[in-house]
Formats: structure tokens, C-alpha cells, sequence
């Protein structure tokens, strides 16, 4: 079956199957977040981004293949709801950057910008993102055969940037970031995951940046 990345509360996983690297997206709690499996093809290791909600229905998911990391995208509540009771059942380490770790429930391992995350032999890399958070951050796989992944929490969806509450310096911030560190230094073709929502490229968003920037949000 062809990957859409469409997900829909309590439905039925969207699996992504690349040479070296399997994503699974699962939308999961009342705000409809997404939560994403990644597993190394190669030795089975898995890693998942953003322990959102639904613990047992992300456990299960998880399955036998056991955890080694739960990256979480930023601080916001709704994207942890599961994060203590995921990494207390299968001992995984708690990820996120250093500026949002105070946000977090538990104690974390704190990463910063440009460390990798490993999944297996695959690696993620951490790219910081201002103004949605201080900490927000998006995790970018370079498959060595095919076109870029990158996982952006809510610093990016299909149509803008994420919330920045009416505040023209954080929104300065994440547009900034946004334009330089994603759509300067990535193809039209890179593939990016939301934390809420579907997917999209990042050629299909690029026309509408200047639109974005002069809207201000």
C-alpha cells in the first residue's frame, strides 16, 4: 500500500517502509497528535518521536521489539502525556533539547544542535527550531538511498509555521529558523511529518513563504 502519511484518531497506523528505516505514524489523544515509530531494518532497534498519549496503544505498537529512546519534539503537554509510563515500561532514554527539558515531567537526557540520535544504524539529526518553544526541534534522516525524512514537531505543518501566539519576535524567530535551516539547506523533495496533521514536502510549502513571513504567522 502506498504511504499517504493520513492518520486519524484511534485508526489504524500509516507504515512507511524505506530501505534502511521503517516510520510508523499513529494519531493518538483528544488533539489529534501524532506520534511516530521509527525502527532500524537492519538490527531492529526502535526509536519514537513524541510519547503524545495513549500509552497502552503506543506500548502495543512498540510491541516486543523493546524501546531505546523517546525523542520528544518540545515541551507543549500534549506531545509528553505518555512519556512517563512509555519510558518506565520499557526502560527507553527521554530525549529533548535542553531549553525545553525543565518543561517535562521526568527526568531527561538533554540534546542540542546538530547531535544525532541513533536508530540502530540509522541516524537522526537534531536540528534546533526557535519561537514554537525556546527548545522546539525537528530530527532530520538523510536515507542514503532515497530523498530526506524530517520529523518537525509543530515548528512546521502543510500551510505555515507552528503557534507563536502573536508574539512578533518569537514568530521572527521560528520563520527565521524555519526559511534557513530547513528550506535553504533541504531539497523540494524532502518529506517532512508534523506533529498534528498530515504530511507534506517541503517543494509543495516553498512557493508560500513569503506569505507566511509577510502574514505573520
Amino acid at each position: 500500500m502506498t504511504y499517504s502519511g493520513d492518520v486519524t484518531p484511534g485508526g489504524a497506523p500509516a507504515v512507511r517502509e524505506l530501505d534502511r528505516l521503517t516510520i510508523t505514524k499513529v494519531s493518538v489523544g483528544p488533539m489529534d497528535n501524532n506520534a511516530y515509530l521509527l525502527r532500524c531494518r537492519d538490527t531492529g532497534e526502535q526509536v519514537l518521536i513524541d510519547a503524545a498519549n495513549e500509552a497502552p496503544r503506543l506500548l502495543e505498537l512498540i510491541g516486543d521489539g523493546g524501546l531505546t529512546a523517546v525523542v520528544t519534539t518540545h515541551q507543549h503537554m500534549d506531545h509528553w502525556v505518555a512519556l512517563e509510563e512509555v519510558v518506565a515500561k520499557t526502560g527507553a532514554r527521554p530525549l529533548v533539547h535542553a531549553d525545553d527539558a525543565a518543561g517535562l515531567p521526568i527526568e531527561v537526557e538533554t540534546l542540542t544542535e546538530g547531535d544525532t540520535v541513533a536508530v540502530g544504524d540509522c541516524a537522526l539529526e537534531v536540528i534546533h527550531l526557535r519561537g514554537h518553544t525556546p527548545g522546539s526541534i525537528a530530527l532530520l534522516y538523510r536515507d542514503p538511498s532515497g530523498i530526506p525524512h524530517l520529523f518537525t514537531g509543530d515548528s512546521l505543518f502543510p500551510g505555515g509555521v507552528g503557534n507563536t501566539h502573536q508574539d512578533p519576535e518569537r514568530f521572527a524567530e521560528l520563520i527565521d529558523d524555519v526559511e534557513h535551516k530547513l528550506f535553504d539547506r533541504l531539497p523540494d523533495e524532502t518529506w517532512f511529518y508534523p506533529g498534528h496533521g498530515k504530511d507534506s514536502t517541503l517543494g509543495a510549502e516553498r512557493p508560500a513563504l513569503p506569505q507566511w513571513r509577510a502574514r505573520g504567522w
